[in-house]
Order: C-alpha cells, then sequence, then structure tokens
C-alpha cells in the first residue's frame, strides 16, 4: 500500500513503469488478493469514512507536491538513487496539486454517475459504492497518473476557472448546511421538551446555548487582546464587525414579530451561528501572514517542520469530516425521500406514508402464496421457499443498514466530495509562494483569512434570511 500511496510522488517516471506497474497489478493473484481484504462495506458508516480517508490522503499528496520538500525526501530515503521527474516537467507546484486533485474529483464525477437512482443496497450498482475497494483505489492512482499527461495549459484553465468557482459553491454548501443544522438542533430539543416535559433537555438546551454565546465571546476578546494591536486595521474591522451582527441576529431571533411567524426561532440556533463564526473570524485573523506584524502566533511558533505538519494535517482532517457530513445530509439539500435517514429495523418495505396499512408487505406477500397453494396455482413447497428467504432476508438487513433504503443519496455524496477536491486544490494553490523550498503552510495567506471573513458575514446573512423569510412569504411557511 505504501508503493501505491508513493506513486503519485513518482510521477510517471517513464512508460516502462507505468506498464510494469498496470501488469503487476492485474495479476489474477494480487487482483485476488486486494478484493478479498476490500470486500463490500455492511455499514453505510464504515463507507463514508473509507472516502473520507480517501480524501485525507489525496489532500496531504496534494500537500507534499506543493514544493520540492517531500520529493527531495524521498530521493534522500532512496540514497539519492532514484532522480523524480516528470518527463522534464516539474512534479511539484500549482499544476502538480491541480492534476492530483483533477485525479480524484474525475473519480468522483463518475461515480456520481454511475450510482444515479440507486434506492437501496438491493440495486446491484450499490457495490460500486460499498465495495470494490481494492480496484477503486487503482483506478484513483491510476488517474493520478494519466493526469501527468494532460497539458499544463488545461489545469491552469481549470484551476483559475472551474476549480475556483467548485470551490466557493463548497463553501456556501457548508454554510447552508450549518444553518440548517442550527435549526435542526434546536427544533429536536424543542420538540423533546415539548412531547416529554424533559428537564435533562432543557437542561441541555439552556447551557448550550449560554455555553455557546459564552465561547463567541471568549473568541472576541482573545481577538482584540492578541491580533487587534495598533495598526491591524483588517483585524480589527473583521472581529468588530463579526460582534455586531452576532449581537444584531441574536436579537432579530427573539425579535415578537420573528417569533409569531416562526415560534420555534430563538437564541439556540442564534449560538450555533454565532460560536461557528466567530471561529471563522478567529481562524482568519490566526492564519493571516505576519507582514504587518499582526500574528503573534506565527512569530511565537516561527516557522518550525513540526508546527506547520500538525496545521496542515489539521485541516485536511476538518475538511475530510465536513465533507462527509455535508454529503449525508440529503434532506437539507432537497434530497427525496427514498434518500432520506431511514429508520433502521422497520419492517422490510413498509410504506410509512400510510397510517392505515394493517399488515406488512411480508405478511401480505405469505397470505397471497398461502391464497395461490389452495387455489392449486403453486406447489405447496413454495411456502417453504418464501420462508427460507424472509430467513435470509433478516440476516441480511442485520448486516446491511441499507437493504430498506439508502442513508444518503449517492450521487450528491460524489458530488460533494468533487467540489471538495476542487476545494483542497483552491486552498492549496491560492497566493502560493513560487520560490519556497521548504514545508508549505497551508491556508496562511491573506485569499484564506479573507474567504473565512466573508464567509462568516454569509453564514450571518443565511440564518438572519432564515428568520425573516417567514415573516416576508409566510403563505410559503407552514409554521
Amino acid at each position: 500500500m505504501g508503493a501505491l500511496l508513493s506513486l503519485p510522488l513518482l510521477a510517471v517516471p517513464s512508460l516502462g513503469t507505468l506498464m510494469s506497474f498496470g501488469a503487476s497489478c492485474c495479476g489474477a493473484a494480487a487482483c485476488s488478493a486486494i478484493c478479498h481484504q476490500c470486500g463490500v462495506f455492511k455499514s453505510s458508516m464504515a463507507t463514508r469514512i473509507a472516502y473520507a480517508f480517501l480524501l485525507l490522503v489525496n489532500s496531504i499528496i496534494s500537500w507534499l507536491m506543493l514544493t520540492p520538500w517531500a520529493l527531495k525526501k524521498l530521493e534522500h530515503l532512496t540514497l539519492d538513487y532514484v532522480n523524480i521527474s516528470c518527463q522534464g516537467k516539474q512534479c511539484y507546484g500549482y499544476v502538480a496539486v491541480q492534476r492530483v486533485n483533477f485525479a480524484l474529483g474525475l473519480f468522483h464525477f463518475l461515480l456520481a454517475i454511475l450510482l444515479l437512482g440507486v434506492q437501496s443496497s438491493r440495486d446491484g450498482r450499490a457495490s460500486l459504492q460499498n465495495g470494490y475497494w481494492g480496484p477503486k483505489v487503482i483506478v484513483w492512482l491510476a488517474f493520478v497518473v494519466l493526469t501527468f499527461f494532460i497539458p499544463e495549459t488545461f489545469f491552469q484553465v481549470w484551476g483559475q476557472y472551474v476549480a475556483l468557482i467548485g470551490a466557493m459553491l463548497f463553501v456556501l454548501l457548508g454554510l447552508i448546511l450549518l444553518v440548517d443544522l442550527a435549526h435542526t438542533w434546536a427544533e429536536y430539543c424543542l420538540g423533546k421538551i415539548e412531547n416529554n416535559d424533559s428537564r435533562g433537555w432543557r437542561v441541555l438546551l439552556i447551557g448550550s446555548t449560554l455555553g455557546m454565546f459564552t465561547a463567541s465571546f471568549a473568541m472576541t476578546i482573545i481577538m482584540y487582546i492578541f491580533f487587534a494591536q495598533s495598526g491591524c486595521a483588517m483585524n480589527q474591522a473583521a472581529i468588530t464587525i463579526n460582534l455586531i451582527v452576532l449581537l444584531i441576529t441574536a436579537t432579530i431571533s427573539v425579535h415578537p414579530t420573528v417569533q409569531e411567524y416562526n415560534p420555534k426561532a430563538g437564541l439556540a440556533q442564534a449560538a450555533m451561528v454565532a460560536v461557528y463564526c466567530s471561529y471563522l473570524t478567529m481562524s482568519a485573523v490566526s492564519m493571516e501572514p505576519d507582514d504587518q506584524q499582526c500574528n503573534p502566533l506565527i512569530r511565537a511558533r516561527g516557522t518550525r517542520t513540526t508546527s506547520i505538519i500538525l496545521g496542515a494535517i489539521v485541516t485536511m482532517l476538518t475538511i475530510a469530516y465536513t465533507t462527509t457530513r455535508a454529503a449525508t445530509q440529503g434532506i437539507a439539500l432537497g434530497g427525496n425521500s427514498s434518500h432520506a435517514y431511514s429508520k433502521i429495523g422497520d419492517e422490510e418495505g413498509e410504506h410509512t406514508l400510510v397510517d392505515q396499512q394493517p399488515t406488512s408487505r411480508r405478511e401480505m406477500r405469505a397470505e397471497a402464496l398461502r391464497a395461490a397453494v389452495e387455489a392449486g396455482s403453486l406447489p405447496a413447497n413454495a411456502l417453504d421457499d418464501d420462508d427460507s428467504d424472509d430467513e435470509s432476508d433478516d440476516g441480511r438487513k442485520g448486516e446491511d443498514d441499507e437493504r430498506g433504503g439508502t442513508q444518503y443519496n449517492y450521487s450528491l455524496f460524489h458530488v460533494i466530495f468533487l467540489l471538495a477536491t476542487m476545494w483542497v486544490a483552491t486552498l492549496l494553490t491560492q497566493n502560493i509562494d513560487f520560490e519556497a523550498t521548504g514545508v508549505a503552510a497551508v491556508g496562511r495567506t491573506y485569499w484564506a483569512s479573507w474567504v473565512k471573513i466573508v464567509s462568516a458575514w454569509v453564514c450571518y446573512a443565511i440564518y438572519s434570511w432564515s428568520l425573516l423569510a417567514p415573516v416576508m412569504m409566510p403563505g410559503r411557511f407552514g409554521y
């Protein structure tokens, strides 16, 4: 596996090497071993973790290919015996990062097309989502290699226009889902309190609201102390605007008119939005360059390789986690009911839209079979076959949590992962230092800082609109 993951760093040393690699991977014994070890995941959670891990690995490889640092380390490990080159081209830098992320994006795009309309794991195509991990890894690596045969001009256009647009869509999508999560969390707690008169849920809701507001104000105070010194106009403006808009949105959430049209609106949602936007603002000012002497963290940590590596890995882990969460929230994105989170353990095929169905589908089928046997249309052993099928289904249901319906929209899942690869490529390559030779810091640019600052403002705007929309258009909302 280590050799496979190092393949993108080798970046097409020769055609003969590619052919020998392909031959070794496609050998019967190798393919059999891979497929045996990487079978079908019965748990949808395991599948999502696997795709998140794949994105994490791809992101780390992309980061390492920003500068020649990783390539020099790899050459040093081979005692300088291997001289890595891409047929006379650079194997690192802007284009190399775009190549690697384009490969994974193409991989997810193809899966999104192939998995259109999959309703449950009964569909044969579901195995493409949950299984064939060995072949899928090989296909991904093959795509990485093949991208080095595509002219650099393609990736220059791709990175400057297509990937940038996809990255902005990914950021916007994350903000929409955050606001949806805030409303869902508050409404869920209120439902528990109203239905069960639960003191525990009441304490949890009030405590979490106070805790998130406290964290928001604490981050604001810290930012004013450490990042808003004299001469740091950008930081002062960003921190002040965040504080003002935080107070405005909190006030709107409890305004009597808003409460009249949306009784479930309140400080709980505002607190979650506030703490997230305050975190974005703090992340922005703490990751900006220190050319104006406004970021003491960089001066305190210097440019030590260890701190940069840890920061990059944490960033990539965060991206992988948020991508997976976003990709599985199909309801918030308008996913249809067939891809909503289904209740595991319900009767297979039960029609949840009909409240007066007297029997389950399985019982109806058994009754129809008995009637057919009594009428002589079917042999008596048909009942035995039906029983064995039910037992087999029960056994498989115990392992497969998507047999009655997928837990998320497969195609939408891969589209969001496609957008995530564009975001990773854009984050890594904006304002890239072409003269750098050491390990590259991730997100330590004014571009990345402004993206976070503006994202916080957009998040406040989306949340405010979710509060005001029922007031302005009451006929479209059923509160």
